[in-house]
């Protein structure tokens, strides 16, 4: 299959659905982090989503897709629709960031360009979103603890064409992965990161077994 993992620096499912044989391809503003340019597109996605499409990956290297993506994975940016940032939407009680809500229906924009692409499988992952934002329901919600990694992380996956995602290793959750709220409470309480600006690439970082249930299922 050819496949487009959207928004993905770290090519961790890039390379999951690449270990079972397929033409994967992770794309993304960033150079990627996996180590492996011959399989990344620099470049925004918005271009790539409907297939029938020529890019060139990190590599130098010119691609050819005549037809449409059998599989589009995206992961669109979540900083300004996550309801984690929504003490930032509403700085003080009542009154609403104009700016920051701009933001939020752009991100939604951009979201909604990945779940309408033009492919009959798609899979759009972000964490749970502010009400304001009005969503499109979600398909089903999965946690890390799920698939072999003991912290809690509640994913939403927006399924177009695909079932939904099994779990593959249930484990019993130890922590949170990120702190709530603020953050000022004991980080030893969390998991591998926090919610610092440094720490921003990190978190939206796909866990490996869920990279390998979604290669091991849809692929």
């Amino acid at each position: 299959m050819k496949v487009l993992v959207a928004c993905e620096e770290s090519q961790r499912v890039c390379t999951a659905f690449r270990e079972r044989g397929h033409e994967a391809y992770s794309c993304d503003v960033l150079e990627c982090s996996g180590g492996k340019p011959e399989w990344h597109i620099r470049q925004n996605v918005v271009p790539l989503l409907n297939g029938f499409c020529e890019f060139t990956t990190s590599d130098g290297i010119r691609h050819c897709v005549p037809g449409k993506w059998d599989l589009i994975i995206a992961h669109p940016p979540c900083t300004y629709l996550s309801n984690a940032g929504a003490c930032r939407l509403y700085p003080r009680k009542g009154q609403l960031d104009i700016e920051r809500y701009r933001k939020g229906l752009e991100a939604k924009a951009f979201f909604m360009l990945m779940l309408n692409a033009d492919c009959d499988r798609v899979c759009v992952e972000n964490p749970v979103s502010s009400r304001i934002f009005d969503m499109p329901m979600h398909s089903q919600e999965i946690q890390p603890w799920q698939f072999g990694h003991p912290v809690t992380k509640k994913t939403r996956l927006w399924l177009k064409g695909l079932p939904l995602l099994s779990p593959t290793e249930t484990v019993e959750p130890t922590a949170p992965y990120l702190p709530s709220g603020t953050g000022r409470k004991d980080p030893t309480k969390y998991g591998q990161t926090s919610r610092r600006g440094g720490d921003a690439i990190q978190r939206s970082k796909t866990f490996p077994g869920i990279a390998k249930a979604m290669a091991e299922q849809w692929g």
